[in-house]
């Protein structure tokens, strides 16, 4: 394929771990695509980072008696953490508090500055008097004017999704403290500004072509935003945490968290490029024109992210210049818990350290990807992941893997035997195998992570029906060699399937991997059946996956 695949996933805040929403909205399927277009031969870069600026960070770190440094360090720690345990296969994971990011963002403000589209002027801020601080966006809260919801932020409603100011809520308060004591506020204060109308004609243009690929409401919803006009947008704040502003005479206020947060894409492939010794190579992937293979930026977030990543950051692309805009935002909707949106402020919801411990990686990795909300909001429940577990990881996909691996130790001495001529059941499993990569693989490419899953189960359901129809625990009563060839292949089968499964099940795939005999890393093998030679002698297996037992499900 050679292209060279860009995956850029959203930067979580550094003011508490992850929860399972946030993987099964940008994070898995991020690592599931990575891992499967390095595979199929592609060239990739995959970044993130820990997003660590802000005043939330900063009210909190003084509630602690800690810097806000401090208090990055520790979550940005145990962010890292849970990426390791659940196999992300990173190429850089930073965070937004490196000289390069302040470096980079920076010079993004005074390109965009230089050409026009940033300009100074005064606005309406929130100050609350009693916490005697102006307030950022999200910690203003009130009655959406459109809707009428009534737990609106002050930078976008969540019911509605439309993005807002704090001048527009209705009853404002401050959701520090509520405001009880004295009233909200809103003082003039001079800030900074993108320029968005500006570059509203080169974004319909941009998105009006070749978006045929996008998910309809993802591609939708920048159309309504473009539709109802753009407004110019602050991009600076007052405090005194976070991008410094590179010029004199404002050292009291800083560039605002959202504007930095997405150049961190930008600033981590640099990061990378730096960190490997080859400090042109993140070129590759963001200059027109400088690869010789195609060049697809992949941004993988959640719908709340939907206006930062198809409106504003292409804009500032657009305005900096001579800059690769997104190929695809594949916005997955909400994973909701127990019917509501998954909100750390608000307690709802089920940390993905604490899973990981419990169950494992490949599980929870299994049930995400099954139930991911592509289309639609799904709901995540401890008893519908552990039956997804024991009726199709163990019952499917772990059954006939440990069948075949056992009954070859105990019929052949774990010796792969010499098959005969295949039969046409033999040619057509095998044909099966080949028809799974290519489906797979399709599905994947396409962001259709929940189809590809199930692509890669239809063929090992397929196996399953092979091996019963075939019956070599009969066989091997009247023709050893006959079922010596239905084992032959169904290891074939299997081998395939530990490369089906691997991007999705990352510690299964290199198990089953020692299993089949192979050395090495399976994500570094081609996206192709591969064949086990006979008289190949392999190693006793293990049960893929463990069953989990109604007493393990009640302690969840």
């Amino acid at each position: 394929m050679n292209e060279h695949i860009l995956v850029c996933v959203a930067w979580p805040y550094a003011k508490t771990s992850t929860h399972v929403g946030q993987v099964a909205g940008a994070y898995l399927p991020a690592d599931t695509f990575a891992r499967y277009h390095r595979m199929a031969g592609n060239q990739v870069l995959m970044v993130s980072g820990s997003d660590e600026h802000g005043t939330p960070i900063l009210v909190e770190s003084e509630r602690l008696g800690i810097t806000p440094r401090e208090f990055v360090a520790n979550y940005h720690q145990q962010i890292c953490e849970v990426w390791d345990q659940l196999g992300m296969s990173w190429d850089l994971y930073t965070e937004t508090g490196t000289a390069n990011h302040y470096r980079i963002t920076q010079d993004f403000f005074l390109t965009l500055y230089e050409k026009g589209y940033i300009f100074k002027d005064s606005m309406q801020s929130a100050y609350c008097p009693t916490d005697r601080r102006f307030l950022p966006d999200r910690y203003v809260e009130g009655t959406c004017p459109l809707c009428g919801y009534t737990e609106a932020r002050g930078d976008q409603c969540d019911n509605c999704g439309h993005t807002l100011d704090p001048v527009d809520l209705i009853d404002a308060k401050c959701r520090l403290c509520g405001s009880k004591q004295s009233k909200l506020e809103m003082r003039m204060t001079e800030h900074f500004f993108l320029d968005l109308p500006k570059l509203q004609e080169p974004l319909l243009a941009w998105l009006s072509e070749g978006k045929e690929h996008w998910r309809p409401n993802t591609l939708a919803f920048a159309m309504n935003w473009l539709k109802e006009g753009l407004r110019a947008r602050a991009i600076t704040r007052d405090l005194d945490w976070g991008v410094p502003i590179p010029l004199e005479g404002y050292e009291d206020k800083r560039i605002y968290v959202w504007f930095d947060a997405v150049i961190g894409y930008f600033s981590a492939s640099v990061e990378w490029a730096e960190k490997r010794g080859t400090p042109e190579a993140w070129k590759n992937w963001w200059i027109p024109g400088l690869s010789e293979s195609e060049v697809k930026p992949y941004y993988f977030i959640g719908k709340d992210n939907i206006p930062f990543h198809t409106i504003i950051w292409p804009a500032m692309l657009l305005g900096y210049g001579n800059r690769i805009l997104p190929f695809d935002v594949p916005a997955n909707e909400f994973m909701t818990m127990s019917g509501a949106k998954a909100s750390s402020s608000r307690g709802n919801v089920i940390w993905t350290k604490d899973v990981l411990e419990k169950y494992g990686a490949d599980m929870l990795r299994y049930y995400l990807s099954a139930t991911a909300p592509e289309g639609r909001d799904t709901d995540f429940t401890f008893d519908e992941m552990i039956r997804r577990n024991n009726d199709e990881l163990v019952a499917t996909y772990g059954n006939v893997v440990h069948r075949t691996l056992t009954f070859l130790q105990s019929k052949f001495g774990g010796v792969i035997p010499q098959p005969l001529p295949l039969r046409d059941a033999d040619k057509e499993i095998l044909a099966e195998l080949e028809h799974g990569f290519a489906q797979v693989g399709k599905y994947i490419s396409q962001c259709h992570f929940k189809e590809g899953l199930n692509a890669a189960m239809i063929v090992a359901r397929a196996a399953n029906r092979y091996l019963d129809e075939q019956a070599p625990w009969k066989q091997i009563k009247v023709d050893r060699e006959a079922a010596g060839t239905t084992i032959y292949v169904m290891l074939q089968v299997i081998s395939g399937l530990r490369l089906l499964f691997c991007p999705y099940l990352p510690f299964s795939s290199q198990k089953l991997h020692g299993y089949l005999g192979f050395e090495g890393d399976v994500s570094a093998q081609p996206w192709q059946p591969v064949e086990i030679p006979a008289g190949t002698t392999l190693p006793k297996p293990a049960p893929l996956f463990p069953k989990i037992e109604e007493p393990i499900a009640a302690e969840k």
